[in-house]
């Protein structure tokens, strides 16, 4: 059982939710950011999801987009990426870590070399936005070889027959988007995200995670009545841009500690 599993596993017998928190990694500068993924964990994040900064993230709004300029400006790049994570595994060996991204990054270090370094980092799950299930079944396999969770996103246009091909390709957990766009594009309509989500359940026993549209803890509190997971990325992201040197930490702290008790509530 994968580290995604065995968090979901002992939510599920509490009767609690995950709380997934995203940052990109490398913002607002690389020597914050393995400390920011502690405390996340020490505020409430069950696991995390971290940002493969990229010029040119398609599914990613203005929000997450500010975040890779910040992080490419100190040149971060995958294989920094991995060494933040395998720093964050010196300490910490329980927090799953989801990288997010695309496939550049990934074709650009070459799959198998990638696989390979991100099981030796600690990594427990990837998210490739633009890896369509037919065409990376063979990356797909090599993650699952080497323990780690192939993440898959479902969206609002994804009709049922995309639904059945996606479910059968991925594991760990399903990621819903809430919303027709890119990340932090809109309000989310809570009850049609609900409808969505419970189609989904028909299909398939993994957990769902929604987010892209979880602004703020009263709409974490509301997905979280029927979700498994709560996902919540550029509301984290502006808590991070709008901070300075000295209130990061205790900005991004509120936060979660924020979020924490609505999903728990």
């Amino acid at each position: 059982m994968s580290r995604i599993q065995t968090v979901f596993s002992s939510l599920k017998a509490n009767n609690k939710k995950a709380l997934i928190p995203y940052i990109t990694a490398g913002d607002p500068h690389p020597k914050h950011t393995v400390d920011l993924l502690h405390a996340l964990v020490a505020s409430g994040a069950d696991m995390i999801e971290l940002g493969i900064p990229f010029s040119d993230p398609m599914a990613d709004g203005p929000v997450i987009q500010r975040a890779s300029e910040r992080a490419l400006v100190h040149k971060v790049g995958l294989s920094n990426v991995l060494q933040m994570v395998a720093e964050f595994r010196q300490k910490d060996a329980k927090t799953p870590i989801i990288l997010m991204g695309y496939a550049n990054p990934i074709e650009a270090m070459g799959s198998a070399k990638f696989t390979q370094t991100a099981k030796s980092a600690g990594v427990d799950g990837v998210l490739t936005v633009d890896y369509p299930p037919e065409e990376c079944k063979a990356f797909i396999a090599d993650l699952i070889a080497n323990g780690m969770d192939s993440i898959f996103l479902l969206s609002p246009t994804t009709d049922a027959a995309r639904i059945d091909v996606i479910v059968n390709q991925a594991s760990g957990f399903l990621y819903y988007v809430s919303l027709k766009g890119v990340t932090g594009a809109a309000n989310m309509d809570v009850e049609e995200v609900k409808s969505r989500v419970a189609e989904i359940r028909t299909k398939t026993n993994l957990p769902v995670g929604v987010g892209f549209g979880v602004k703020d803890a009263a709409t974490a509190k509301k997905v979280a009545v029927f979700a498994d997971a709560v996902v919540v990325g550029s509301r984290m992201v502006v808590t991070i841009e709008e901070s300075n040197e000295e209130n990061l930490f205790a900005n991004v702290t509120k936060l979660m500690q924020e979020l924490r008790i609505a999903i728990d509530s």
